[in-house]
């Protein structure tokens, strides 16, 4: 990590701490209500931050967790996606190769022709005058 990086992610972490601390000490009157009871004031902020400092770390493990469930799910997909491809290009090209061996005998007969012309003519250069 550069070192400008980290000043900025320490400067942004005492920018959060204050802007906390200052919502607890000056707040504009945090109301908890538990199990039918009011709790305000400092007591109440403090509470209040607490609580809700805890609902934002489960929803940042459960982000996590569908993040790796998700890239996990996705990448077996691929894999699962490449594989179904492939698989369907090895049938189409089984179930077309029947159907092109009569092309395939014409082309092999022109191939073999020429061969044999390129030798002759190979054969007639090289002969000794």
């Amino acid at each position: 990590m550069k070192s400008t990086a980290k000043y900025l992610f320490i400067a942004t972490l005492f920018t959060f701490l204050a802007i906390s601390a200052w919502q607890v000490i000056f707040g504009d009157g945090i109301n908890v209500n538990i199990d039918g009871d009011q709790i305000d004031g400092p007591l109440g902020a403090i509470l209040g931050v607490l609580f809700a400092s805890g609902g934002m770390a489960i929803a940042a493990v459960v982000c996590v967790g569908v993040a790796i469930f998700l890239g996990v799910l996705f990448a077996g997909l691929g894999v699962l996606m490449v594989s179904g491809m492939a698989l369907l290009a090895f049938i189409c090209i089984m179930a077309v190769s029947p159907l092109l061996l009569p092309l395939l005998v014409v082309v092999g007969i022109i191939y073999y022709v020429r061969k044999r012309q390129q030798r002759r003519q190979h054969l007639a250069l090289n002969q000794a005058v």
